[in-house]
């Protein structure tokens, strides 16, 4: 069962801007396979994906981060969450850890 992935706004031009520039080449590749990870499987053992609970009390709906890299200075997290649908999962923001 996979799921379609829908952007937020604020995710969708995370993605442009991590796009847009060269020298995230690599880390561009990290985040469209990890994408690719939730779309088929948000349990993917790679994601190490984990309720976000600051994020689920601020929103008042369950928040997941997923990791597109690990153990890597300013390492991009995607955060997201189940919906609207049945078979849907919204990204709401693609960001570097500081």
């Amino acid at each position: 069962m996979g799921f379609r992935i829908l952007f937020t706004n604020e995710a969708a031009l995370n993605l442009e801007k991590l796009e847009s520039d060269p020298s995230k080449k690599k880390r561009l590749n990290a985040v469209r396979k990890s994408l690719g990870y939730l779309e088929n499987n948000p349990k993917h053992p790679s994601l190490n994906t984990h309720e976000y609970n600051s994020l689920t009390q601020q929103f008042g709906i369950k928040i997941f981060e997923a990791y597109a890299e690990n153990k890597t200075p300013e390492a991009y997290k995607i955060f997201w969450h189940y919906g609207p649908d049945k078979s849907e999962i919204t990204i709401i923001a693609i960001t570097p850890h500081p």
